[in-house]
């Protein structure tokens, strides 16, 4: 069974990327690389739980089991020490990638209340855009009664294009609601 998304990227997407930049090869055309999901879980310093829970949920969004992510520095004032989790953070590539990204534009994202379309500005000038989302209850995947705690978690999505211009066009044609 072939992704939806993975074929209307190959069929449509490709062609047109390739006509509106002047490539020479389908090679040079941007493609979506991998998708990292990361959840910070803060009240982990306190409570243990409560990262447990975010991995669970995690896991079902994904589809994947995240990796648990630990603090690199001691910090005082958040009583944390080096090395202790605080954090998960997922990558997905190949198949559950574009799984993934179809179910986040065509399902999650609309669920978002107030939703005018996501920020133009969120690319970092190497062709990848990071999306912040302040709860997780967006996701189908989700039961809204298992959940203890409203989190958010950061979306990056990582492209081969070269420049913001050319990863814009290649989000915005595999369905990414961009504000107006």
């Amino acid at each position: 069974m072939v992704n939806r998304l993975k074929e209307r990227y190959d069929k449509e997407v490709v062609p047109s990327i390739i006509e509106k930049f002047g490539y020479t090869s389908i090679m040079q055309a941007p493609k979506v690389d991998k998708i990292v999901i990361n959840m910070g879980v803060g009240d982990a310093v306190s409570n243990a739980k409560n990262l447990d829970e975010a991995v669970e949920e995690l896991t079902l969004i994904a589809g994947q089991k995240p990796v648990i992510t630990k603090a690199k520095k001691s910090i005082a004032g958040f009583r944390l020490r080096e090395g202790m989790p605080i954090g998960a953070k997922v990558t997905l590539r190949g198949e559950r990638m574009y799984d993934f990204l179809d179910k986040l534009v065509s399902v999650s994202l609309p669920r978002v209340r107030d939703f005018h379309g996501v920020s133009k500005r969120a690319f970092d000038g190497r062709g990848n855009y990071t999306l912040g989302i302040r709860e997780q209850l967006i996701f189908p995947e989700i039961d809204f009664d298992d959940v203890n705690k409203v989190r958010g978690m950061d979306i990056v999505i990582v492209t081969t294009a070269n420049s913001d211009e050319e990863s814009k066009e290649l989000l915005s044609q595999l369905g990414m609601p961009f504000a107006k």
